[in-house]
């Protein structure tokens, strides 16, 4: 990460109008302070007569020293399986109604941002995922998830059947409508949505999920982040694999699918004394007295 910043990268919710207003305000503030304002392509969309230059994501990854999402998480996931490969911190403003991944407030967000170009954040690594299709020992598709690999029947289809190995040792042959291998960033998602436990962004694990599986004896289970996870498809009807609901890709009978961790994190900046206990506390109402 370098520091000061001074190259910065702006990118708005995709089609979302209304998200044009914030976006002039805080572009006129960061070029007040002398820093470069680049806006995503499709951003500028939004932002008819902008006097600032706009780029593509690819042409961002390699020039921005820290990229602001205004948003809600699915729009920062995304952003973050492009630019983390590139070392861009990111920070998040909710433009949405949970917010896991993006902590300031278009109230609060012009404050908060003018503090952390002064230095006064929170540093946090993120990690990534990375999952290969094999078919036939060749790579037919690949890709990066943020949250979660989920492997699932995409439609009303009858269960699909799959085996499961860790570093090579056979765990279990399930029968289920899918699985869902997801980050401890992910457990907040899908993953918890489907009965799988809420792990701390700061662990390092991964944790794999059943959707409804036939047997209840099929429980999710936390692995080292560091171990090759393989899900090989016995019986399939129509199943696919999906990387963080963005991107997904049809799978036939044995393929395997290979699920390692991404050697680099994402990096994620926020104000001083921001505490992810609150923010649980916070999007899942436990502060709500009963």
């Amino acid at each position: 990460m370098k520091f000061p910043f001074q190259n910065v990268a702006l990118i708005g919710k995709h089609k979302a109008p209304e998200i044009a207003g914030p976006l002039s305000r805080l572009a006129a503030f960061l070029s007040s302070r002398g820093l470069n304002v680049v806006v995503d392509s499709l951003t500028a969309e939004q932002l008819k007569g902008s006097p600032y230059p706009a780029m593509r994501l690819d042409e961002m990854a390699c020039a921005m020293d820290l990229a602001i999402v205004i948003g809600g998480d699915g729009t920062m996931l995304n952003i973050a399986r492009t630019l983390s490969p590139y070392h861009v911190p990111l920070v998040g403003v909710n433009q949405g109604r949970l917010g896991f991944l993006t902590d300031l407030t278009l109230d609060n967000m012009q404050e908060s941002i003018a503090a952390m170009l002064d230095g006064k954040f929170v540093t946090e690594q993120r990690l990534l995922l990375s999952a290969r299709v094999l078919r036939n020992g060749v790579e037919v598709f690949g890709g990066l998830a943020f949250n979660e690999v989920v492997v699932h029947r995409s439609n009303i289809s009858s269960m699909i059947e799959f085996e499961v190995r860790i570093d090579g040792e056979y765990l279990y042959n399930q029968r289920a409508d899918g699985l869902i291998v997801s980050t401890p960033t992910g457990s907040t998602a899908y993953a918890m949505s489907a009965g799988g436990p809420i792990l701390h962004p700061s662990l390092d694990v991964l944790e794999l999920v059943p959707i409804c599986p036939h047997t209840l004896s099929n429980r999710p289970i936390v692995v080292k982040s560091s171990s090759l996870l393989e899900i090989l498809t016995h019986r399939t009807g129509d199943i696919r694999v999906r990387f963080d609901s963005h991107t997904s890709h049809d799978l036939q009978l044995h393929d395997k699918i290979a699920v390692t961790r991404y050697p680099e994190p994402a990096c994620l900046l926020h104000p001083v004394g921001h505490s992810y206990y609150h923010t649980l506390r916070e999007k899942l109402l436990w502060n709500q007295t009963l």
